[in-house]
């Protein structure tokens, strides 16, 4: 009889490759999403996530500094106030990543990446040129089909890879291992 292995602890190399980086360009994210059976589509909208919490300085850094293209000259300036250039100086500092409605659950995410004040770069690639940017301005536009298509491609996630019946652990404590 061969018993299941399950683990109780997640890894570093596990969340590398199944998590999108906040480095992540189109050419990762589409086809790590698309592994998940998610849609391109479902991928901006699950972005859309963002609309909410904050992002540390030492995730944004390389973006705030490096003078690129895709992002709003003024933005940039704010956003370099609480964090310096000097690496692992202020790594911990937070800004929001919707800086309009950092605490509200709405669609002015895709209204910043469209004024290139995306946060992190794997935001701002969805509206850089690619074939992601319709679904931005879409999205931008009607808070309402945003709305909706969120809640359809969360749904999809909590049907991903789930673990059931006894496979699987529900812990009221997380930081204690078995």
């Amino acid at each position: 009889m061969i018993i299941p292995v399950h683990f109780t602890t997640s890894g570093v190399s596990q969340a590398a490759a199944n998590l999108p980086s906040f480095r992540d360009g189109l050419d990762r994210l589409i086809p790590l999403f698309s592994s998940k059976g998610l849609s391109t589509r479902d991928m901006v909208a699950l972005s859309g996530s963002h609309t909410i919490g904050q992002a540390r300085c030492v995730t944004v850094r390389d973006r705030i500094y490096d003078n690129g293209t895709n992002i709003d000259t003024g933005f940039a300036s704010t956003r370099r106030r609480r964090c310096p250039v000097d690496n692992g100086n202020g790594d911990d500092n937070l800004a929001p990543l919707d800086v309009v409605t950092p605490n509200s659950f709405d669609n002015n995410y895709f209204k910043n990446l469209i004024q290139r004040k995306g946060l992190l770069q794997s935001d701002q690639v969805l509206f850089n040129g690619g074939s992601t940017d319709s679904i931005v301005t879409e999205y931008s536009k009607s808070p309402s089909t945003f709305s909706s298509e969120f809640a359809s491609a969360m749904v999809k996630m909590g049907d991903i890879e789930p673990l059931l019946g006894s496979a699987g652990e529900i812990r009221k404590i997380c930081n204690v291992i078995n």
